[in-house]
């Protein structure tokens, strides 16, 4: 497997929230995944929800999304120790579901992790991730690529969903030129 190919620390869910059902989530059999990497970190990035992370016989996995990630991550000079990979949806989603509604209750779990670990920067990964924490559904990646945003008070940038880049491979470098914005800022001005 190389180098770019691993399982980040897992971070673990709050025990007042292991068998949080507000969402209706729960019932998808799908568990919560909190987040991944460095909750401490200066960076952190935001996707729609986890994608598999056990095979069928519960053997973890590094899936396409996260491979492309730290891909990126490793060739612009970030580390683990400078991420941290969250979601909007904590729970991967396996059926049909109320998207405006569940995405609007999940998001008060994002915003109780940033009032605890206050990170420097915010990387928004596709639309939902954009279009959720910029709280505007008019607006998408294509249109915000390439520039710092002031949103809810962090700088924020954005990029395509790693899963896009994989299946549309000329994303790549407009891909690894949004994580170069986001590498330069963070080496320019530091956590």
């Amino acid at each position: 497997m190389p180098e770019y190919c691993t399982l980040w620390p897992e971070d673990p869910t709050p025990e007042h929230l292991l068998n949080c059902s507000e969402c209706g989530l729960d019932k998808h059999n799908s568990r919560i995944i909190w987040g991944e990497g460095n909750p401490r970190a200066p960076i952190y990035i935001l996707l729609d929800n986890p994608g598999a992370r056990e095979d069928k016989e519960n053997i973890p996995f590094v899936c396409g999304t996260r491979q492309a990630l730290q891909q990126a991550a490793i060739e612009v000079g970030l580390t683990v120790e400078d991420l941290y990979v969250t979601y909007v949806l904590k729970r991967r989603p396996k059926k049909k579901y109320d998207k405006d509604k569940t995405r609007e209750i999940c998001m008060m779990h994002f915003k109780q992790q940033l009032q605890l670990h206050k990170p420097q920067y915010i990387f928004c990964l596709g639309n939902v991730a954009v279009q959720t924490f910029f709280q505007n559904q008019e607006i998408d990646v294509k249109s915000l690529r390439g520039f710092w945003h002031d949103v809810q008070g962090y700088q924020t940038t954005v990029a395509y969903h790693p899963l896009a880049v994989r299946r549309r491979p000329n994303l790549w470098l407009l891909f690894l030129e949004d994580w170069k914005l986001v590498a330069n800022r963070y080496f320019q001005q530091g956590p």
